[in-house]
């Protein structure tokens, strides 16, 4: 079949550049990100144990220092991350893309994973579901941030994102296990005097529990969701 020269073929679509105005909750999310680290860093930055708001065992003298240096390397994970999920940015800034990435991979989660791992171990004042929650969390979140590592130096940069997609919500969960603290303690502080028989320890500790397992479950599940439904929408546009 020839094509006339009335007719030419028409021209492959050029790919659009994703534009920054299109991910509106970008800038939210950076500010709530900047907003909690500056709440939950100066503490860890003093270097004084009396400042902690997690109570350290008599038996791990450096739990302070461990506590610290996980929170920095979180908060540095977190406001990295921000940069990282931003389409527009990592379009038009493809090195920094790469170089902000390696930040957040031996900057942020690796080390901040390792240490929450033994912060977890190592703070028995919320009890072992709690403690078992954060081992769980540290692990999932190496796991996902060294997929995501592995499939970027690969070249796999679909299965990249997605692992980066999960490890993102992994790194984000503190905040949200820190909204349903609020919210259980809020719930359950009249149930005090009956449900808890007034012991304040058992209360603390059941509000750690759930805020725990909630605060990053949700997210990652949220997470799955979004990628099942993005594949989802393409396949169909593919069909």
């Amino acid at each position: 079949m020839t094509v006339s020269a009335e007719h030419p073929p028409a021209a492959p679509a050029r790919r659009s550049r994703p534009r920054w105005w299109r991910r509106p909750w970008v800038a939210p999310l950076a500010v709530v990100a900047i907003v909690f680290v500056a709440f939950s860093l100066p503490p860890y930055l003093s270097m004084d144990p009396s400042q902690s708001r997690v109570p350290a065992p008599d038996y791990f003298p450096p739990h302070f220092a461990v506590l610290s240096l996980h929170v920095v390397f979180g908060s540095i994970a977190m406001i990295t991350c921000c940069l990282q999920i931003w389409p527009w940015f990592r379009a038009r800034h493809p090195h920094a893309h790469r170089v902000i990435g390696r930040v957040y991979v031996f900057g942020g989660c690796l080390p901040g994973g390792l240490l929450g791992l033994i912060v977890s171990v190592t703070t028995p004042y919320f009890g072992p579901v709690t403690a078992a929650s954060g081992v769980v969390l540290a692990l999932l979140w190496l796991g996902c941030t060294l997929a995501g590592r592995r499939m970027a130096r690969q070249r796999r940069f679909a299965e990249h994102r997605r692992w980066m997609v999960r490890s993102f919500a992994l790194t984000m969960s503190i905040i949200t296990n820190r909204l349903w603290g609020v919210v259980f303690t809020i719930a359950l502080s009249p149930e005090l005097e009956t449900t808890f028989h007034g012991d304040e320890t058992l209360l603390a500790s059941t509000v750690a529990a759930l805020s725990a397992w909630l605060g990053w479950t949700l997210p990652l599940l949220f997470a799955e969701w979004w990628l099942e439904r993005g594949g989802a929408e393409r396949r169909r546009r593919a069909a």
